[in-house]
């Protein structure tokens, strides 16, 4: 087991509070099905087979006090141009299912934003929409964005000191194959509208994390978010196998950090990443290829708060990051194709 002791990086990274994370050696996955490596174990939270649940492909996962929020995506196109629609399924703490909702094309991002609102972001090829569902009444209101100046469509949100950010997915790149459009945008809702605004750009400069040197960014594909303990929004750039930490988003101080995400020196795609809270938790993770949820304890001393856990779609796993040294530590193995993932801290009652 890799020491799982957080440094924050020194130098120009200290002051804003940025994490050295890196990946190497994951194995391939388990034909025989998903396992979990001791001390963590493994089991199923909730299944679906959209011929007899009416829903399929397990995605974003997020928590609202008791309740857990599942986007299942229906095979439905990336662009929406198909004209099916998600679902959304919530569900309780056990995993039974207490109620369902539709949403117009094919779901991707999920965040609780204030208080009872979730929001919902289809299409990130192209085409997208927003649907915030008010989860106390059960009413849904559509929002649309005009024409994206990155050509692509939106993927992910997160919220930091009550400001929203979205990563401006599929963009279109240059001649020379370069993003030079915005990766992530601060995203405000007006009449039926969602206004966006640039935060971060495509090609902006940022500090290598290893080295220390200044670097052009080349975001192609913009994809997860999260936020660090640290307060750092992270933003997976997935076919491009790098780690993104902005610290002050959208403000004069931001500083931008960035890291390529290795294994054994070869690249690996992450999907998403989670860090572990204080008190009682376990953690959901999507198999969208197995149309699975399931649920990861850690019985013996429970998670180490702090710890960082990345599912990788690529080679099936979710593993432990160890940001001493950079290692992922495969703890369970098998998956499909591992993607969304949440912590679920049972006693909290308010937690976005």
């Amino acid at each position: 087991m890799a020491n799982l002791k957080i440094k924050t990086v020194l130098g120009f990274f200290a002051a804003a509070g940025l994490l050295m994370i890196s990946l190497v050696t994951a194995p391939s996955a388990n034909a025989a099905g998903p396992t979990a490596q001791p001390p963590y174990s493994l089991s199923v939270f909730a299944k679906s087979v959209i011929g007899l649940t009416g829903y399929s492909q397990p995605d974003s996962i997020v928590q609202w006090r008791d309740r857990i929020f599942v986007g299942f995506q229906n095979h439905v196109a990336k662009d929406g141009t198909d004209g099916k629609s998600s679902t959304i399924v919530q569900y309780s703490l056990d995993g039974k299912v207490q109620r369902t909702f539709t949403v117009p094309g094919h779901n991707d991002g999920l965040r609780i934003v204030g208080e009872h609102d979730l929001w919902s972001l289809q299409n990130e090829d192209a085409n997208p929409n927003l649907v915030v569902i008010d989860l106390e009444s059960g009413q849904q209101k559509l929002y649309t964005f005009s024409p994206t100046v990155h050509g692509g469509g939106y993927d992910d949100i997160v919220v930091k000191n009550g400001q929203v950010f979205i990563t401006a997915s599929n963009p279109t790149v240059n001649g020379a194959g370069i993003n030079v459009f915005p990766a992530l945008v601060r995203a405000t809702l007006r009449g039926d509208m969602v206004d966006v605004e640039p935060v971060l750009g495509g090609n902006d400069n940022a500090i290598d994390i290893p080295t220390g040197q200044t670097v052009p960014l080349n975001l192609t594909d913009p994809d997860s978010l999260t936020i660090d303990p640290q307060g750092n929004i992270v933003l997976d750039s997935q076919a491009d196998t790098e780690l993104v930490f902005i610290a002050h988003p959208g403000t004069k101080d931001q500083q931008v950090g960035r890291i390529n995400i290795t294994s054994g020196g070869a690249p690996i795609t992450l999907d998403d990443t989670a860090f572990a809270p204080n008190g009682q938790t376990f953690l959901l993770l999507s198999d969208v290829a197995g149309d699975t949820i399931y649920r990861l304890d850690r019985p013996v001393f429970g998670f180490v708060p702090g710890t960082a856990y990345s599912a990788s779609d690529s080679v099936g796993i979710v593993g432990v990051l160890d940001l001493d040294n950079g290692v992922v530590t495969p703890i369970a193995t098998g998956f499909g194709s591992a993607r969304g993932m949440t912590f679920v801290v049972p006693e909290e009652d308010d937690r976005n």
